[in-house]
């Protein structure tokens, strides 16, 4: 039994990796600019191109086909090129058997550069197109158009040292900017790395280390062998975690899947039931357990001694500390699977260093084991406080449905509701008034274990008046936005402000019509605003006011936590309020719109039949962005007046975004 339900969570972990990936979008662009002086720069193009895809040189005989990458620029009078693009990587000639010709071909990365001569003092911005195809060795995608834009002040450019000066935002599979990407990553690391910690501290790894030492210390009269066979030990211990992220990380990518993964009920439903498993094992319903023959096997190969013994000692070391590492490992795929396609293979790096950490040093220096606490009942309450968070982080996936399929169940006080009472019982449990199976008698409670009782019961006092409408700011991310509050004590349109949003006069706030879809599509804060881009823009001719796109998602983390902790900002409420149309565009919501309401996308030629589908077409056809939130300032004809913001909790610098933007479009308009 316990075989079967290892193999059947193992099962949808690959098949939730592998599925709801159809869009192709094999080759991903960045662009940037390079400084040379003289008032020249370099633009400069890079292609990511996906395994066994490759991309066509520029230079292609009588013009193809296949057609050549190409660089097409709009015409200006305030530059001039330089030359002609040139490839900067060197490319293969093969013969290819799609076109029957030799053919100059690029794989993994293509690089070219076009020099430019700047022709003014003035900023401006340089904007076109490449338009390229891609072939693997069955199949060739139609000629495609990548959009690029590089803006031009040559007052910051000048206060760059050296090339790189200024980078455009980065259009790879995620959409996020390169800082973004960065601190994205960074955050989930270290995430990862405490996940390695908190596996160690659990009942079937811990005591594991003092076998591990004793292992180590078996015929160690030469203290280096006995040291480079530590360091073999936990290398061999990332090896295999990491190696885990990489399977992942290679079955995951693919353009949409992590939009499809983070919305499709499907996926979210597996999810959930996949970390309802794993917290019924940390609460001690059932132990993951693998096939003791594999265990076995790789037992006896550590028996044998030597370096490769080291290394077969950390891989029965991974699989013997499944039963309690597994639901964590799964939690942070599953966490990992609906981002950059990088991600889980950082997280896996991140888990396998911390948790191989421990075992390593004690290993290497083995006088340090005396200073180990005993083991005992604290493990598995360890294991136990993990399953609670885990249950309670699960409850997003349901939360996801909901919110993406408009069904209405998980309002946000009912969220809350169970959130307070899973950690309510936590709190019990740490204080020794719930035991579970593996749990040993709690004689006394102990002063850490007391204050940690009091940070979980302080959470628990601080969660009781979000029933009740207050906004939770701390946690605004992670839980229903106001909006999906069917009780509130607060009047919704000043909830997370003062009287001030009071003042404002209701003919400065008046639409100039229903909204369509506002029957289930919602504004924080009791904000006025559409959910149809063309609706909107026709407002803002009316009423001859600078609109503010709102690019958002259901199940967009970010998108709430700026909403609890910008947005509410009275300063930003009156701003929005007063001087912007607001059109909110869901980029992941399903509903279905009419016939006669389809699009059909001018980025990759196929229809969009659904409210998400139709407005992530426009974030991209528009913006060349498909992140969220992303928020864009523009005139009544569509067009950017300030460079456009993602997620960034700095209220001042959001204020002075708008700021901007009010001031553009009153200079666009005198």
């Amino acid at each position: 039994m316990r075989r079967k339900v290892f193999l059947l969570i193992t099962a949808i972990i690959l098949f939730s990796g592998i599925s709801f990936s159809q869009v192709l979008d094999p080759v991903k662009w960045d662009f940037k600019i390079e400084t040379l002086g003289d008032d020249e720069y370099e633009l400069v193009f890079v292609a990511s191109i996906d395994e066994t895809w490759h991309l066509y040189s520029v230079d292609i005989e009588d013009g193809g086909p296949p057609i050549p990458t190409s660089f097409n620029f709009e015409e200006s009078d305030k530059f001039e090129l330089v030359g002609k693009v040139i490839e900067l990587t060197e490319g293969e000639v093969v013969h290819d058997v799609s076109f029957d010709k030799d053919l100059k071909l690029f794989s993994e990365k293509a690089i070219f550069k076009q020099k430019i001569k700047v022709l003014t003092q003035e900023a401006f911005d340089i904007k076109g197109y490449v338009e390229f195809m891609c072939c693997d060795d069955e199949r060739c995608l139609p000629p495609t158009e990548a959009d690029f834009s590089f803006s031009i002040n040559k007052e910051n450019l000048s206060k760059e040292s050296g090339n790189d000066a200024l980078s455009n935002t980065d259009t790879s599979d995620t959409g996020k900017s390169k800082k973004e990407s960065g601190t994205s990553m960074l955050g989930f690391f270290l995430l990862a790395m405490l996940s390695g910690f908190a596996g160690i501290l659990t009942p079937c790894v811990f005591p594991m280390i003092p076998m591990t030492v004793a292992f180590f210390s078996q015929g160690s009269e030469n203290r280096g062998k006995a040291i480079l066979k530590g360091l073999i030990f936990g290398f061999s211990i990332i090896l295999i975690y990491t190696s885990i992220g990489i399977i992942v990380s290679l079955t995951s990518a693919g353009a949409g899947f992590a939009n499809n993964l983070s919305t499709h009920w499907i996926p979210n439903l597996i999810f959930f039931i996949l970390f309802m498993v794993f917290a019924a094992s940390f609460l001690g319903l059932f132990d993951f357990v693998l096939p003791s023959n594999l265990v076995n096997k790789a037992d006896k190969q550590a028996d044998k001694g030597g370096y490769v013994a080291a290394f077969f000692m950390g891989l029965t070391t991974v699989l013997v500390s499944f039963s309690c590492t597994g639901p964590i490992v799964g939690a942070l795929l599953v966490e990992a699977a609906s981002g950059e396609v990088i991600k889980p293979t950082i997280g896996m790096f991140g888990f396998g260093l911390a948790f191989a950490l421990p075992f390593t040093l004690f290993a290497i220096f083995p006088s340090w084991m005396s200073k180990l606490p005993k083991s005992g009942g604290w493990l598995n309450a360890v294991k136990v406080v993990l399953g609670f968070i885990v249950l309670a982080f699960g409850m997003k996936f349901l939360l996801t449905i909901d919110l993406s399929y408009h069904i209405g169940i998980f309002t946000r006080d009912v969220y809350l509701a169970i959130w307070i009472v899973i950690f309510t019982l936590m709190g019990f449990y740490l204080l020794g008034k719930i035991k579970f199976s593996h749990d040993s008698d709690l004689p006394y409670v102990s002063f850490w274990r007391l204050m940690l009782v009091i940070v979980v019961f302080t959470f628990v006092v601080y969660l009781i008046p979000g029933m009740f409408g207050a906004p939770l700011k701390a946690i605004s991310g992670l839980i229903p936005p106001m909006d999906k509050q069917s009780f509130n004590l607060e009047q919704p349109a000043s909830t997370n402000s003062n009287m001030l949003i009071s003042e404002i006069s209701d003919d400065k706030a008046e639409l100039c019509g229903e909204p369509k879809y506002a029957d289930f599509l919602h504004l924080p804060h009791g904000l006025k605003g559409y959910f149809d881009y063309q609706q909107g823009m026709d407002c803002a001719k009316k009423q001859n006011k600078p609109v503010f796109l709102d690019f958002k998602g259901h199940a967009c983390s970010n998108c709430k936590e700026m909403e609890g902790k910008v947005w509410s900002d009275p300063r930003v409420l009156l701003k929005l309020r007063e001087e912007f149309i607001i059109i909110g565009l869901y980029v992941d919501d399903r509903t279905k719109l009419p016939e006669n309401e389809w699009v059909t996308s001018g980025v990759d030629g196929k229809v969009k039949k659904t409210i998400g589908k139709v407005n992530a077409d426009i974030q991209v056809s528009m913006f060349q962005m498909n992140s969220q939130p992303y928020y864009v300032i523009v005139d009544k004809d569509g067009n950017s007046l300030v460079e456009p913001m993602g997620h960034n909790l700095d209220i001042e610098a959001f204020l002075s975004f708008l700021d901007d933007g009010i001031e553009a479009y009153k200079k666009e308009n005198k």
